[in-house]
């Protein structure tokens, strides 16, 4: 295999906009190397097989939405209540809109791993840490509310990007900063 690995995140990203584009059947080597622009055969050279590039995939694209530490840093100099936790859901709706293509790959990787258990067990391990970070970032920030707090505020902006991204159309009555504002308040606990 070969180990060039800014040509390797190249190709990494190339298959995120063909799976973002065309779906899971469409992703296939000579697509990546069609997308990324390089001689057919590159993709097969840097992953063993389509597995390895599934789960490096997973892997590029977690990396890809989360967030830069220094916009967090700064973000949490705020204080830390309702208000702060309404700003980090804008944020993470943001991050998901420029970088839909990551979102709507993870979308397709879930509908895959119905098909795969291989892939349903990466996602499983995959979306159990970015829940897991999510909660002990929340807690370790002494964010009001607790561990249930944080599950129903990833379900309910789960749900929210899911249709912000496939289709819009259905929230196009209620805007967004509304909802999200809304959502804070009615799952955390009342501030003190």
């Amino acid at each position: 295999m070969r180990q060039n690995p800014g040509r390797r995140t190249a190709l990494l990203d190339a298959a995120i906009e063909v799976l973002a584009r065309d779906g899971s059947r469409g992703l296939t080597f000579r697509a990546v190397d069609a997308e990324a622009a390089v001689p057919n055969g590159t993709t097969s050279n840097y992953f063993a097989n389509r597995d390895d590039l599934l789960n490096q995939v997973t892997q590029r694209t977690r990396e890809r939405l989360t967030p830069n530490p220094s916009d967090v840093e700064t973000t949490m100099r705020e204080p830390h209540d309702h208000k702060l936790v309404t700003r980090l859901l804008y944020d993470l709706l943001d991050r998901m809109r420029r970088d839909r293509s990551s979102y709507l790959a993870m979308f397709e990787l879930r509908l895959e791993a119905t098909r795969r258990p291989e892939v349903r067990a990466l996602l499983i391990d995959v979306f159990r840490a970015n829940l897991q970070d999510g909660i002990d970032f929340h807690l370790g920030a002494s964010l009001p509310g607790d561990e249930i707090t944080v599950v129903l505020l990833y379900l309910a902006m789960s749900g929210l990007l899911i249709d912000d991204l496939t289709v819009p159309e259905v929230l196009a009555p209620y805007p967004y900063d509304q909802l999200i504002a809304d959502m804070v308040e009615r799952i955390l606990p009342p501030a003190p």
